[in-house]
């Protein structure tokens, strides 16, 4: 296997927003069209809707197939090429169960209640029970990464934890099933420390989420964004047009600094510390910006949106694909395993 190869997934939440944007979706274009100097393909790429991810934390499964196609065809609208990267629902591939099931004899379960992204879950969501499935959910990513041989995993620092756990694993199989010329079926993963662009919500909290109804939508129009954005947080220091800001505490200043052109940005700070930008005009501003960015996407979404049977097609596709590398790999588990 000649390129460095990655799997990235999310869970089908639907309609994305610029939060998933800026924090998943702009680094999985950047991965899959990354070449190297003889203009071949630095990474093999693959994205994967962990439909079976979600029950962990909600067992109602009622929207996930419109959510599903939704969010792939935001996926698609970004930039995702399915000629490039198959794109698949964890659930078709059932493979991902087989290979789960095997790695999930090798940890502990005290090893798993170790894991501090777990703790800070269970507190974030103030569960008062854990799930078998939620406390294993860290083996079932290592499942999906190892399953199509992936040897790079783009984290950031505080995900670290689930690279370690997964490295864990391949090093127990290899080490329990080699091979006969003394190697392993598995390549322990590399994590790829990656600075993830995170969006405040437009209520200032810590991240957009739909179910505090501070986002905006990848497929708001320009008239939406602009509603939106007349109710952001801003510096609540500045009371009057011509008080003077402080834009390192304002969060539609840190949407300029994404959305915005650098030397736009300077003058926005500059007039915004003078008092000579009123909040109202910094806001018209903002919304133009993320709506001139968002142009482009929302052209290649309505390409998909009309067509869902399309999108259908795209995963039905990319499951085919995901199928025989999955098969290929699990053909080369049982074989060390002397299964089957």
């Amino acid at each position: 296997m000649s390129n460095k190869r990655i799997l990235s997934g999310m869970r089908p939440t639907g309609k994305l927003h610029i939060g998933h944007y800026t924090g998943a979706l702009e680094n999985w274009v950047n991965h899959q069209n990354a070449t190297v100097p003889d203009g071949g393909r630095r990474y093999d790429t693959f994205f994967l809707v962990a439909d079976y991810h979600s029950l962990t934390t909600s067992l109602d499964t009622t929207d996930i197939d419109t959510n599903t196609i939704d969010m792939v065809t935001d996926w698609l609208a970004a930039g995702i090429d399915p000629e490039k990267s198959p794109i698949f629902r964890q659930s078709r591939v059932k493979q991902h169960t087989e290979l789960f099931l095997v790695f999930s004899m090798l940890i502990t379960a005290s090893r798993l209640e170790r894991n501090p992204t777990l703790k800070d879950q269970v507190r974030d969501l103030n569960m008062e029970t854990l799930t078998y499935g939620h406390l294993g959910y860290p083996v079932l990513q290592a499942a999906d990464i190892l399953l199509y041989k992936g040897n790079t995993v783009p984290v950031g620092e505080d995900q670290i934890p689930h690279v370690e756990i997964t490295r864990e694993i391949a090093r127990r199989f290899n080490n329990q099933y080699p091979l006969g010329d003394g190697s392993g079926v598995f390549e322990e993963p590399e994590p790829k420390i990656t600075r993830f662009a995170r969006l405040l919500g437009l209520d200032g909290k810590a991240k957009m989420s739909k179910s505090l109804g501070n986002t905006i939508l990848l497929s708001d129009g320009p008239d939406d964004i602009m509603q939106k954005m007349r109710k952001a947080v801003t510096d609540t220091g500045k009371i009057r047009k011509n008080d003077p800001g402080h834009p390192e505490v304002c969060t539609v200043f840190s949407y300029h600094e994404r959305f915005s052109p650098a030397d736009t940005v300077a003058a926005i700070e500059q007039d915004c510390r003078s008092g000579a930008l009123g909040c109202v005009d910094c806001k018209k501003m903002c919304s133009a910006a993320i709506s001139r960015e968002l142009q482009p996407l929302h052209e290649q979404r309505k390409i998909y949106a009309e067509r869902p049977d399309m999108v259908r097609d795209i995963l039905i596709d990319g499951e085919e694909r995901a199928r025989h590398v999955a098969e290929s790999t699990m053909q080369e588990v049982r074989g060390a395993m002397k299964l089957g």
